[in-house]
């Protein structure tokens, strides 16, 4: 079993910075990937970003070059830095961890930008 505490998420006007941050304990297996979703109300979650352990990373077009996500695998915590925050980015972004035993999902977080 894998858990995952998620943190940092919040209110911030447009524009604005915010910074989410995943620490999973538990069984981690070295080989694994992580990665931040959102799911806005009535929409389906999506994948926002996703980094694996040896530093690939994937990003959804609706936020490259504003979001950066990243890792330290010493501590099994994975980030996700959000600039230029747009109102369409509101929603509850949760953290997933899949290794080869399979998927593990954060209990999520409100992340709420006013226009």
């Amino acid at each position: 079993q894998v858990q995952l505490v998620e943190s940092g998420g919040g209110l911030v006007q447009a524009g604005g910075s915010l910074r989410l941050s995943c620490a999973a304990s538990g069984s981690i297996f070295s080989i694994n990937a992580m990665g931040w979703y959102r799911q806005a109300p009535g929409k389906q979650r999506e994948l926002v970003a996703a980094i694996t352990s040896g530093g690939s990373t994937n990003y959804a077009d609706s936020v490259k070059g504003r979001f950066t996500i990243s890792r330290d695998n010493a501590k099994n915590t994975v980030y996700l830095q959000m600039n230029s925050l747009k109102p369409e980015d509101t929603a509850v972004y949760y953290c997933k961890y899949s290794d080869w035993a399979g998927d593990y999902w954060g209990q999520g977080t409100q992340v709420t930008v006013s226009s």
